[in-house]
């Protein structure tokens, strides 16, 4: 085996699609911390129809990833957000995602997608973090 797989730690947050499709909610290398794709999804629960409702929900899970990988949203220095109809949805999306995130000041890129994998679905983020990368940010 070599050095950077036993580095390799992988999270879960239980989800079906987990495990339906096979990926991890997060994967941690050293360092780094990798977040899938995150939308407001959760088991049974209702997905809420408001965009930045689903938003909070995603940053949410995104943040219980980073804690179980050692972690934290102030580590978070990328980001991808997809989001459908981004003319009506984009402005309710990057206020959840600015109350989140502000802190940590993170690349963006933001697209406008014509669908997600549910179509009650109006957001997805994903998000790339090192572990004390808050603690240096000098603004």
């Amino acid at each position: 085996m070599s050095r950077d797989q036993d580095r390799v730690q992988r999270f879960h947050s239980g989800g079906p699609w987990e495990t339906e499709v096979g990926y991890s909610r997060a994967i941690r290398v050293g360092d780094r911390v990798l977040v899938s794709g995150t939308t407001a999804a959760r088991g049974d629960d209702p997905i809420p129809e408001d965009a930045g409702e689903q938003a909070r929900l995603a940053l949410e899970t995104i943040e219980h990833a980073l804690e179980q990988a050692g972690s934290e949203l102030r580590d978070v220095i990328r980001t991808r957000v997809f989001v459908v109809d981004l003319p009506v949805n984009g402005g309710p999306v990057l206020s959840a995602y600015g109350e989140a995130l502000r802190g940590a000041r993170p690349t963006i890129s933001t697209l406008g997608v014509s669908a997600l994998v549910d179509p009650r679905l109006k957001v997805e983020i994903e998000v790339e973090a090192i572990v004390g990368a808050g603690a240096v940010y000098e603004g």
